[in-house]
């Protein structure tokens, strides 16, 4: 009866709201932001939240949690996105979508200057470089790097070009016919310029417009007599051929496209994106949201606007699988014309050609909801199973792992990684260096320390830490269990902690309390699950200590030279990248650098130079 008073309550505030765009903020009883939407007429957006009307089962379970709701009037549409994006990055609200870390997508980015490399980042930076991608994983950018190099044969040494031309012997590479050679003062820039222009086209995925280009410029050289060069290009031709034969082509070579489809159930959602390029599959990429996301087709705006500010490139037309209302589509086509400096096209073709490739890339979501569904409800059963055997009140949908790893008595690092629903969520694993140990190797202290500067962050408004866990795990003993109990006891938390205990060959053998052991040797999914979570945190843990040693050490080498102190050395480790890279650099170039002085340089420069003397 309270629900339907608030339901009807909220109802009555929705039917004042105006007819014109907006964004609302769906809170809960706590005022926690469960859910932000936007809407081109905002009172009829918001009211069928609380109307009796037949609802999905994702959306009924959020609405039966909202207490209130605010809202933004917005001018236009477009300010009524932008705005939901922000808001949803700013709460990251349980109920909506959260895209993929833009910060964590492959790209391939063409370094720039008078012979310009392929390079793999994982880092969009705002320079003068061009990036092409995101790419669906990393396999498919490096393996489309080593495609473009080898077909144009463009250098993968680690020379600087032009500074070392005629200076160096031509490498193994040369002499195989799979480098041009600029090492060899052969290749004029202008020639190479059209090799990386080449490139470009190709990582666009307009393999075809290259082979063309190829082919007129092959007779060219051969109508000059050029042999070698017109084999070059002969080869090149060949290979671009072979690698169009090896692709999936599903539409006319002159097809720029990318084809949406969704599918969602009450488990999950997954939208699959289909990237054509001159006619082929060149990439494709799914993203799956559990059963607390909502996804319905209406929302597909927001996904796509977000999924296309992280991407290089957005084709002249996009093919939608289900139809969504006409304003939503003429907004988006809007919303990336601009962002992509053309016309973008929105279809939902009903049929021939175009609606088979909707329903191949339509019945590829349902499949990929189906594995995750399997792998969900496995996931869901070891679960169950760990939280009987551990007698925990609540289902441990997070659980949070930590390990301490240290290098004698200095680097002590802890780690901490996050299992969501049987899965690693590597976006919310965090590093701590530990500040009160010094001197010693006191894991108890240690791992005091951390969960208590964790647990600090359960007040934050957003992020990862403000999610209290459902169960603790430490790479540890009953003396670890112990300590942590204790802190939460004086912070006034109840939360479940045990340790994962190993065997002396130092292999997961059994949980433990600080009393006690619970063996966990006949439940072979929850061993195996507990197994996956000790080594994942130990693994990066180790990870961590060593990334803090290695700069430490790179670092404590350049202090040994006279006027270098931790400042300098580090201004020096990011300006050149490394100690060999300082150590063949010049006065001038050690100049350049911002903070190092002429007698800086000059120190440096010396220190290196005389070591070499007196070998």
């Amino acid at each position: 009866m309270a629900n339907e008073t608030i339901r009807q309550a909220l109802l009555e505030k929705a039917n004042t709201l105006p007819l014109c765009p907006g964004v609302y903020i769906m809170r809960d009883k706590g005022g926690k932001v469960i859910y932000v939407g936007k809407s081109r007429k905002l009172k009829h957006r918001v009211s069928q939240y609380f109307q009796n009307s037949e609802k999905n089962v994702k959306t009924s379970r959020m609405v039966s949690m909202v207490q209130d709701f605010d809202y933004y009037l917005c001018d236009t549409e477009i300010e009524a996105l932008s705005l939901e994006n922000t808001l949803i990055k700013q709460y990251t609200p349980k109920y909506n979508i959260r895209l993929k870390d833009a910060k964590s997508y492959p790209y391939i980015k063409l370094v720039p200057g008078a012979y310009p490399r392929l390079q793999f980042t994982r880092k969009r930076d705002s320079d003068k470089a061009k990036y092409f991608g995101p790419f669906s994983g990393s396999g498919t950018a490096y393996t489309l790097i080593e495609l473009v190099n080898r077909v144009l044969k463009l250098p993968t040494c680690n020379h600087t070009f032009p500074k070392e031309i005629g200076k160096v012997r031509p490498c193994i590479y040369y002499q195989m016919h799979r480098c041009c050679g600029v090492c060899t003062g052969q290749v004029e820039a202008e020639e190479y310029q059209k090799m990386i222009s080449y490139a470009e086209e190709i990582l666009r995925g307009k393999s075809g417009t290259v082979r063309q280009q190829l082919q007129e410029q092959m007779l060219a050289y051969a109508e000059e007599e050029r042999y070698e060069a017109a084999a070059q290009c002969r080869d090149a031709i060949q290979a671009l051929a072979a690698l169009q034969e090896k692709q999936k082509v599903v539409a006319d070579p002159e097809t720029e496209q990318d084809v949406v489809a969704l599918y969602s159930d009450d488990v999950c959602s997954c939208v699959s994106v289909f990237y054509i390029r001159s006619g082929v599959l060149q990439d494709k990429t799914e993203s799956i949201y559990g059963a607390d996301s909502i996804l319905e087709p209406e929302d597909l705006t927001t996904f796509l606007c977000e999924h296309y500010k992280n991407r290089a490139y957005v084709p002249p037309t996009i093919l939608l699988s289900q139809s969504v209302d006409p304003a939503d589509c003429e907004m988006l086509s809007a919303y990336l014309s601009q962002l992509a400096g053309h016309k973008v096209h929105i279809r939902t073709p009903e049929r021939g050609n175009l609606r088979v490739l909707c329903d191949m890339v339509e019945k590829n979501a349902a499949e990929q909801a189906h594995q995750h569904r399997i792998s969900a409800e496995k996931s869901e059963g070891t679960l169950l199973r760990l939280a009987n055997l551990l007698c925990l009140e609540s289902y441990p949908s997070r659980i949070e792992a930590y390990d301490i790893s240290n290098l004698g008595k200095e680097h002590l690092t802890a780690g901490m990684i996050v299992c969501n629903e049987g899965r690693f969520s590597k976006a919310d694993y965090r590093s701590f260096r530990i500040r009160s140990v010094v001197g010693s190797t006191d894991d108890y202290a240690s791992m005091r320390e951390v969960l208590a500067r964790r647990l600090e962050h359960l007040e934050d408004a957003n992020g990862s830490f403000s999610h209290l866990p459902d169960l603790i795990l430490l790479d540890g003993g009953r003396g670890h269990v112990s300590v942590v109990r204790e802190l939460l006891r004086e912070k006034g938390i109840d939360l479940p902690v045990f340790g994962m205990v190993k065997d002396d060959f130092h292999k997961t053998r059994a949980l433990c309390t600080d009393t006690r052991e619970i063996s966990i040797a006949k439940e072979q999914e929850v061993y195996s699950l507990i197994y996956r979570i000790q080594e994942e945190v130990h693994r990066y843990t180790v990870k961590q200590m060593d990334a803090a040693k290695r700069k430490t050490l790179k670092t404590s080498v350049l202090t040994k030279i006279p006027g270098i102190g931790d400042i300098k050395a580090k201004k020096l480790m990011k300006a050149l990248g490394s100690v060999t890279r300082i150590r063949g650099a010049s006065v001038e170039e050690l100049t350049a650098v911002a903070g190092i002085s002429h007698r800086d340089a000059e120190a440096i420069y010396r220190y290196y130079h005389s070591q070499k003397e007196e070998k």
